[in-house]
């Protein structure tokens, strides 16, 4: 309600004059409400004040019930009939809440909401009411606890706010714009601005939102996308109230005088079809709330401030013998409210009092209520009374008072010992005779024991239990190592719970909240997911690899242009590089170099992921060069394991990270052989003394760079193997320079650590000189280093901890092919100039782009995170601002760090692995335009990979040139899948079923047929997909693949590469045609595709009401098209088609969206009849498969 227009003497309710430390009574307060009230010290009502003992009420016609104190002294700011339970709410100008039960308004509770703000709007919900405050809104249990705190802008000034569905909620105030606010996850989803600020009423109805604003005027909104539709000027000052019902809307408010605002007695009404005002409403009382009650007819009721309510028809004439009083305690009505069943009204006035009125003397406030829960009363004086002749009867029923002497039970530890027990192992016989079914083995018995009975005996010493004590049942319950109380959440290994929906209900958002996408870490091999993200950043790699596509299978290149697409279109939702994976597990060299982990292998952590990442590095590098060469020249070198190549200029990779370089074998003969090579990256030499001193980063990356050592090498001079002095000179830099750290072994960390500390010593002497030339400076005044206080340009102490990586380098080639590099900070930039102008001299500045860091973790084998300086272009793209940021990158869990996290590396549990610097302007050099290379040539027809397919078995045309699809045009789309790997899971100890690792499914099968056209109905695309890896379940009931379909020598089906099928989807995509078919969303998760959501039409969302079950496509063609599928197996033609089918039914039936009232009826009968049939349909007389008349005669007459 808008309090403008209302009277002048509200001003004097200030929120501080109810003071809970002044137990003196408000000066406000009417003397006779002290009459039967008793005040505790704090001076608040103990007890609710009935008015009258005995009140005659008539049948049908409102009178007071009840009237009670709420508060003392202080107003009543909103009032709401609970619609759940038969409860009344009310909100106080002090922030208090309390509530009341029944019709005899009986207290039920009372807690304090907000301290300082009033209450602006309550709302109840099933599990608890929400409150709304100025700049707050909390959702609380109806007994007072806190379920949630959602602190809104402090510069906002919320009125209002609208539950929308169970879930989603608008709230509006004095700004120019209305907030959406998910309530499971408390996350601001939308922010819709609207065109006139100050929203402080808002109503919704099937066709529209109505927004009531302060300067009079009431707009309508669409309901999908609050869009303005319809707008009423209805008052020249303000608005105070209006309602809706039916096609009617009704308003009061002020209108502009020439002294100000007064109360216009005419009711602006509306006709909601014609959208237009018809005759106005004049009464004879002030109105300043009104609310339609339609229980016969839609008569409204008008209320005025000083209490005076008039009940009239809207389109009739307003009778002055309809008036009745409302006799308030103080001057002025705050808020009024009428229950969900019509019969009941509730009054707050300015003193604090809450008036109830009804119709009839057991009036009930819902019509439906479910049952209030009570506090249960003290039971310890009815105790029952206890037989002590029965053995059996629980002692634990005498309540024993808290006592702080020593039981007779508490022994002292010498005369008591910790023995646990322990299972014996299992017998060998039963091991090697057991068969797994899923994850439950069975076995015969072997009769060697009692049947049921396991003997248990102590173990006598410690050592023989304390390492099978300490590991817990579930490795989802264990306790987290001792170690990891140092290592920040945030770095640990992440891993997602599944429940029996699977991801569906897992919050991804609650570990991401940036726009960015993480990559999930279940998938076998995934423990590159880091690198993966590092190379996406690189914004020429990233163009590169999206700009390519071959003809080659199995292409890293392409696998990861497909997985840089879906990061793209991503927002913040993760992707999975599935695909990416499966083809990475194809390439021999990747098994020879030992990057192919076993599962066992990944799941107990034996791998050592620091070398194996760095391994890992030098491949893809490698593989990407090689791919990119293959386009030019097919015979290039296939060698991964090296870091040469015989030309890196052939391929942009190579530009990017390749070094040239000489290397330079001296005899001792004084022979000299020279040899030009070239790598993509450096791996660190470490010094072998350890003395302590200080040494650049800069110098040890110069001394691995410009390498020398001594070794025996063949001597053409002197015909044999000779010691040589082998060095390294660099010919020409990289844009990219990619460093291995190699920290393998305790030297390697110890020699971090050492360096480590030097700097921070040398930091902190450089920083004090500084510091005291400015001031003097005090030995307690340490702490404020770094504070605004002490000195602006001075990081923190924490801030100098472990850090040794500067964040640029500088590095400058000599004319004797020698080379200089130097650790480079911003305060060398104002010393030397900016580096692009030094660049003509062969001088070269490096930023830090990313490390991959390896967190330890000893009971996993600990996991691999990436810190990422995230440019202005991947801002820009997401969230439309140009900055820069670094992030930390930890499977699916991105969260912003400060850029001095990515450099600091506590050893005991933070170790660096790789290091990315770019060259500075980077960008600029190269052509960052992505030009997507899928044509529409992938649709066409193609050869099948089966030997002994024939043209009578084909099941599908495809397209045509005239055919190709359009922006818009309807696709039907089904996959069927198979199993690679099954679930894992566990049972617990409770009885319940774990998940620990999903079943890995590949796709086995995609179909998509035409949804339009004369040829509407018939597969365009029906590709058997061929795999390498081995299927452990064909699902055959489910997906219809049968072992030997999906192997080319002797499948009859059309076998393609999986490869080919992803290139046509992929094109479909692009193109933006409208996907329909039943749980799409699992069909495009295994394919590994990222599809916007308005090109997805799912049949199963469709057909769904909100907190209700799915329901299967076979239930729906049946009920819906009065076909039978999937009898005997499943067929993706037949689902294709049939969704198809179903989603012209859902436009018929919901009149292209335009009805969804007439629409929700159908859905209540379809689950209506749903629960009657228990959701499944009736077998068929005669067993006949609709797809054998429908679809293959129809592809065989095409």
């Amino acid at each position: 309600m808008n309090f403008e227009g209302l009277d002048p003497g509200l001003a004097e309710y200030a929120p501080a004059m109810h003071s809970a430390l002044d137990p003196v009574l408000d000066a406000h307060l009417n003397p006779s409400l002290l009459q039967n009230v008793e005040l505790d010290p704090e001076g608040v009502a103990l007890e609710a004040l009935p008015v009258q003992e005995s009140v005659h009420i008539m049948e049908g016609v409102y009178s007071e019930l009840h009237s009670v104190v709420a508060e003392v002294g202080v107003p009543v700011s909103v009032s709401h009939f609970d619609l759940h339970e038969e409860m009344l709410w009310v909100g106080s100008h002090g922030g208090h809440a309390t509530s009341f039960f029944g019709p005899a308004l009986e207290r039920y509770s009372s807690f304090q909401v907000n301290g300082s703000d009033d209450i602006r709007q309550i709302q109840s919900l099933e599990n608890g009411i929400l409150f709304l405050t100025k700049n707050n809104l909390k959702y609380m249990a109806r007994g007072g606890l806190i379920i949630f705190d959602y602190l809104l802008d402090e510069s906002d000034d919320m009125h209002s706010l609208l539950l929308t569905d169970g879930s989603t909620l608008l709230v509006g105030g004095l700004h120019s714009h209305i907030l959406e606010i998910d309530l499971n996850t408390v996350q601001e989803t939308q922010k819709y601005a609207v065109e006139t600020p100050g929203v402080t009423i808002m109503r919704q109805t099937n066709r529209f939102f109505f927004c009531g604003h302060t300067s009079g005027k009431i707009s309508l909104r669409d309901l999908r996308t609050f869009k303005l539709e319809h707008e009423f000027d209805a008052f020249s000052g303000s608005l105070s109230d209006f309602d809706v019902h039916g096609n009617l809307l009704a308003a009061c408010g002020f209108s502009s005088r020439l002294t100000g605002l007064a109360c216009d007695r005419f009711l602006k009404v509306y006709d909601l079809r014609m959208m237009r005002a018809i005759t106005p409403l004049q009464v004879h009382v002030d109105p300043a709330f009104l609310r339609f009650i339609p229980t016969y007819t839609s008569r409204l009721a008008i209320i005025s401030q000083s209490g005076q309510c008039q009940f009239c028809e809207p389109t009739g004439l307003a009778n002055p013998a309809d008036i009745f009083h409302v006799n308030p305690v103080g001057p002025l009505l705050m808020t009024f409210d009428v229950s969900a069943s019509k019969q009941a009204l509730a009054f707050g006035d300015s003193e604090g009092c809450v008036h109830l009125w009804t119709d009839s003397p057991e009036a009930s406030f819902n019509p439906y209520s479910r049952e209030t829960e009570f506090a249960l009363p003290c039971l310890v004086d009815s105790l029952p009374p206890l037989d002590w002749s029965q053995d059996l009867l629980p002692l634990s029923l005498i309540p024993v008072p808290l006592t702080t002497e020593t039981l007779l039970s508490d022994w002292p530890a010498a005369n008591s010992a910790p023995a646990p027990r322990r299972a014996p192992p299992v017998d060998a016989e039963i091991l090697r005779t057991m068969k797994k079914v899923g994850f439950i083995g069975y076995a015969p018995n072997p009769r060697t024991r009692l049947r049921n009975q396991i003997p248990y005996r102590l173990k006598e010493s410690d050592n023989e239990f304390d390492s099978f004590s300490q590991v817990t049942e579930s490795p989802i319950g264990r306790e987290e190592e001792p170690h990891l109380h140092m290592v920040s959440k945030k770095y640990r290994k992440v891993t997602i719970k599944y429940s029996k929906l699977g991801l569906e209900d897992f919050d991804f958002k609650h570990y991401n909240k940036t726009l960015f996408a993480g990559l999930e870490p279940h998938i076998p091999n995934a423990y590159c997911n880091c690198m993966i993200q590092v190379l996406y950043f690189l914004e020429p790699v990233r163009c590169l690899i999206q700009n390519h596509l071959c003809q080659k299978e199995f292409c890293l290149a392409c696998e990861l242009g497909f997985l840089f697409h879906m990061l793209d279109l991503s927002r913040g939702d993760p992707c999975q590089g599935s695909n990416f994976l499966r083809a990475f597990r194809t390439i021999p060299e990747a098994s020879a170099l030992g990057l192919i982990l076993a599962d066992s292998d990944e799941a107990s952590g034996k791998g050592n992921l620091a070398r194996l990442i760095q391994r890992w590095n030098r491949f893809i590098l490698t593989q990407l060069h090689q791919d990119m060469q293959e386009l030019e020249v097919p015979q290039a070198y296939r060698g991964a394991g090296g870091s040469s190549f015989c030309s890196s200029g052939d391929s942009v990779i190579g530009q990017l990270f390749s070094c040239e370089m000489e290397n330079c074998s001296l005899c001792r003969c004084g022979s000299e052989t020279v040899r030009a090579s070239s790598t993509l990256l450096f791996t660190l030499s470490y010094p072998e003394d350890k003395t302590g001193k200080n040494c650049d980063f800069a110098q040890v990356l110069k001394r691995s760079i410009c390498l020398e050592q001594n070794t025996q090498a063949w001597c053409d001079n002197c015909e044999k193997y000779q010691p040589t002095i082998q060095t390294r000179n660099i010919c020409h830099l990289p844009d990219i320079l990619v460093i291995n750290c190699e920290v393998n072994s305790l030297k390697e960390a110890d020699f971090w650590r050492m360096q480590a500390e030097v700097a921070f010593k040398m930091a902190m002497k450089k920083h004090s000189g500084e510091i005291s030339k400015s001031k003097e400076f005090a030995l307690a005044d340490w702490k404020e280093l770094g504070s605004p206080e002490g000195m602006l340009m001075c990081p923190s102490i924490e801030e100098l901890k472990n850090v040794w990586l500067p964040f640029s380098i500088r590095m400058k080639m000599t004319k004797n092919k020698g080379l200089d590099v130097c650790n480079w900070t911003d305060g060398d930039e104002m010393q030397w100039g900016p580096a692009r102008a030094e660049e003509e001299h062969g001088v070269y500045v490096y930023d830090l782009l990313a490390t991959v860091v390896h967190i330890l973790d000893s009971r996993t084998g600990g996991s691999l995170v990436a810190h990422i300086k995230v440019g202005e272009t991947y801002h820009q793209r997401k969230e439309g601002v140009t900055h820069q940021q670094w992030y930390l990158f930890n499977d699916f869990l991105i969260e912003p760090v400060d850029k001095h996290e990515a450099v600091q590396f506590d050893m005991n549990w933070k170790v660096p692995a790789i290091l990315y610097y770019i060259k500075r302007n980077l960008n600029s050099k190269y052509n960052l335009n992505i030009k997507n290379p899928i044509e529409a040539s992938v649709l066409l027809a193609e050869a099948s990979l089966a030997r002994k397919q024939r043209k009578t078995h084909t099941t599908f045309i495809p397209l045509m040139l005239n055919e190709m699809p359009q922006v818009g045009d309807l696709v039907g789309l089904d996959a069927e899948f198979v199993t690679l790997n099954e679930e894992e899971a566990e049972l617990r100890s409770d009885g319940t079923k774990s998940t620990i690792k999903p079943s890995q499914m590949s796709v086995a099968r995609i179909t998509c047929v035409r949804g339009q056209g004369p040829n509407e109905g018939i597969p365009f695309i029906d590709d058997y997909i061929s795999t390498q890896e081995q299927v452990v379940d064909y699902l055959t009931q489910y997906s219809g693949i049968k072992p030997g379909d999906l192997d080319a020598k002797i499948s009859s089906k059309h076998l393609t590469t999986l490869k080919s099928t992803y290139l046509k989807l992929r094109f479909l995509i692009d193109i933006g045609v409208k996907f329909v078919g039943h749980g799409l969303q699992k069909d495009f998760r295994v394919i590994n595709l990222m599809v916007p959501k308005d090109q997805v039409l799912d049949t199963v969302y469709l057909f769904h009401m909100p907190r209700k079950r799915m329901i299967s496509l076979r239930f729906l063609a049946w009920y819906f098209l009065d076909l039978k599928i999937q009898g005997e197996t499943h067929d993706s033609i037949e689902d294709a088609r049939t969704a198809l089918q179903l989603y012209r039914k859902y436009l018929e039936l919901s009149k292209n969206g335009t009805e969804p009232e007439s629409f929700h009826k159908v859905l209540k009968g379809l689950y209506e009849k749903g629960r009657k049939m228990d959701w499944k349909v009736p077998e068929p007389e005669g067993q006949t498969s609709p797809k054998n008349a429908a679809v293959f005669s129809s592809v065989l007459a095409l």
